[in-house]
């Protein structure tokens, strides 16, 4: 089989790669000709663990190829699968779906044969529709079926996402189309992997809904921190002990500053739009959204706290940027208020981070001075925060680190220590939810 991958961001050469890997001819486009360049000379543009390894692998075989041509990528394809990005628009936070329509008149232009066209973007309900539309408007002749197939990956870990997940759900009913879906999918499907096929708008308002659900986890968590807080309970208790319910399961319940990344600040955003726009108002959701980004800015407030009630004229070490750990990704990351917030208040922001410091770069407020490693942020600082919980901070040496600190105060955003050896360690240390 030979697919065509519209999009080279995330979602499009980590899939491109892994289907490539599957055994299929896969055809990556981009109208970045720099970015295809780089990927010519297996430079990625994203930080994934395995991706590069994966790619030069495939490239080699012959089944992985790049290009800025989607007239040649798309012609004679089985299936095209539109990968492009959705960010949140400007003004009412819904999805900006012009690169999608944008792919979708060139592909029908592009197209030879019955062709399957699958939206791989995330997309709100109806999209599917439109893009039906816009190809049969520019093609009448044309033999095509457009399908719904989200992706779940998670960055850092999207590779095994893919290649062995929880399950694929593919949006059609269009026989021919499950014909050749399942043929795409043909490797999972001989593992017992769970394939869901349904309706189109269906498979689309499931992605939404998946997320949506983990980042109210997330929220609902960060929230019975700050109780704990309070009452003086321990949070990670009780995520454990509602976690060990099957009914509610232990991920995403680990408190911290937020959310954050490229797919739950927008797609709870979008679909809280999409609600109101059918006149079914999601009110969990909205107020998730608006807990969310009042937790990240609240949390320089625990900084400030930290360092005596002022940090103006103080050196702060900040460890972490990206909104988590095994991706360079800066996108919403609670490092962006935190920081920002820092600086407004008058604070020397030294940071570092393994992957995210040139992306960092073009976020941050100016003056922020981006360092070799963790150690190097901390000499004379009176405080260090831990914001993005990469290994490499778990295993700081703490006796040093009080050494290069003006002050030994921590503030751990992501409670990677435990509270009685800090201060055991005489450090003045403050973490989520616990006494």
């Amino acid at each position: 089989m030979r697919i065509a991958m519209i999009g080279t961001g995330y979602v499009g050469l980590v899939s491109g790669t892994c289907f490539s890997e599957f055994g299929i001819d896969v055809t990556c486009v981009d109208k970045d000709a720099g970015k295809i360049e780089k990927l010519h000379q297996n430079i990625m543009p994203i930080y994934e663990p395995g991706l590069d390894d994966m790619v030069a692998a495939n490239v080699e075989a012959g089944r992985l190829a790049f290009t800025t041509d989607l007239k040649s990528a798309v012609r004679d394809a089985d299936a095209v699968f539109i990968a492009v990005g959705t960010p949140s628009r400007r003004g009412d936070g819904h999805a900006d779906l012009s690169y999608v329509y944008a792919a979708a008149e060139e592909i029908a232009d592009a197209m030879t044969g019955y062709t399957v066209v699958v939206t791989k973007s995330t997309v709100p309900v109806g999209t599917g529709d439109e893009v039906e539309r816009i190809i049969r408007a520019r093609r009448p002749d044309a033999q095509f079926d457009v399908v719904s197939n989200p992706e779940f990956l998670r960055e850092g870990s999207a590779i095994n996402d893919f290649m062995r997940p929880d399950r694929v759900v593919i949006g059609t009913e269009s026989d021919a189309a499950r014909k050749v879906m399942k043929q795409l999918y043909r490797v999972l499907y001989l593992i017992e992997t769970p394939i869901v096929f349904t309706s189109r708008r269906t498979s689309e308002l499931i992605k939404y809904a998946g997320n949506t659900f983990l980042a109210t986890k997330i929220t609902f968590i960060n929230e019975i921190a700050d109780l704990c807080e309070k009452v003086g309970a321990n949070v990670h208790d009780v995520a454990k002990g509602i976690g060990l319910d099957g009914r509610i399961g232990k991920k995403f319940l680990h408190p911290g500053p937020g959310y954050g990344g490229s797919c739950f600040p927008k797609d709870t955003l979008a679909l809280v739009k999409t609600a109101r726009d059918f006149d079914a108002p999601l009110r969990i959701v909205e107020s998730v959204v608006a807990v969310n980004d009042a937790r990240k800015k609240q949390m320089a407030e625990r900084v400030v706290a930290a360092c005596g009630g002022s940090v103006k004229g103080k050196t702060i070490s900040v460890l972490g940027l990206t909104f988590k750990p095994n991706t360079d990704d800066m996108r919403d990351s609670p490092s962006l208020d935190i920081v920002a917030a820092l600086v407004e208040a008058g604070a020397v922001i030294k940071a570092f981070d393994p992957e995210g410091m040139e992306e960092a770069k073009k976020l941050l407020p100016e003056g922020v001075e981006y360092c070799k490693d963790a150690y190097a942020t901390m000499p004379g600082a009176h405080c260090a925060v831990l914001i993005t919980e990469w290994n490499e901070f778990r295993a700081l040496d703490l006796k040093k680190v009080k050494s290069l600190l003006a002050q030994p105060a921590i503030v751990d955003l992501r409670n990677v220590y435990v509270p009685e050896e800090m201060a055991e360690l005489g450090f003045t240390y403050t973490s989520i939810g616990r006494p």
